[in-house]
């Protein structure tokens, strides 16, 4: 493996564990056993690691935020498709654990985390709007759109919810989170089988 990806995997590992605060350049140089002219080589400073980071989950992220428009979902695609989200947001946890103040430090990746976002809620959108289309979800536009805050909401911060409580953050529990914030707003038979799905997930 190069030496610059395995800073990149070893400042990943360190933020997360640590916080990005927490964690200095010199540090990720001793983990890694280099000596910090090398690693600045490659990097000059914490700012284009963790904007290189930021890359990458948008990279990895980006296929979940454009699905096909004529694709089929069954009603359990639909909670794939956040599971998988989830599993990435939980990789790159360390971007969310202190989002305004990182944010705040560094305007490109406050854009970046704002484009983010909102390709993230049309997303969303996107797929609650399928469901009402297909006599699935019953909700009204201003409803559909604040169920859409709620969702993102939840998907930014329950996992350092729960990281705060001393629980491990777990994707299943933000999945299923999710699955009973959208439930109300299903015409049966479609709410009994999410609300079934989701027990399935909170004892898995």
């Amino acid at each position: 493996m190069k030496t610059r990806e395995r800073i990149l995997q070893t400042a990943l590992q360190l933020f997360n564990e640590q916080g990005e605060p927490n964690v200095s350049t010199l540090e990720i140089a001793n983990e890694l056993d280099i000596s910090p002219g090398n690693l600045y080589y490659h990097f000059h400073g914490k700012e284009p690691l963790v904007l290189e980071l930021f890359e990458r989950f948008q990279a990895e992220m980006a296929p979940l935020l454009d699905p096909p428009a004529d694709a089929e979902l069954d009603v359990e695609d639909y909670w794939l498709f956040l599971h998988l989200i989830v599993e990435r947001l939980a990789q790159y946890r360390f971007l969310f654990q202190d989002l305004s103040n990182l944010a705040g430090r560094l305007p490109k990746l406050a854009r970046g985390i704002r484009h983010w976002l909102n390709a993230l809620k049309r997303t969303l959108a996107s797929l609650l709007a399928r469901l009402m289309a297909n006599g699935q979800l019953n909700s009204g536009t201003q409803a559909l759109g604040q169920l859409v805050e709620q969702i993102t909401l939840t998907l930014l911060f329950s996992l350092d919810y729960q990281r705060i409580l001393d629980q491990e953050g777990e994707v299943r529990l933000v999945v299923y989170q999710i699955m009973m914030l959208v439930a109300p707003h299903l015409n049966q038979p479609s709410r009994g089988t999410v609300e079934h799905l989701a027990q399935r997930y909170l004892e898995a």
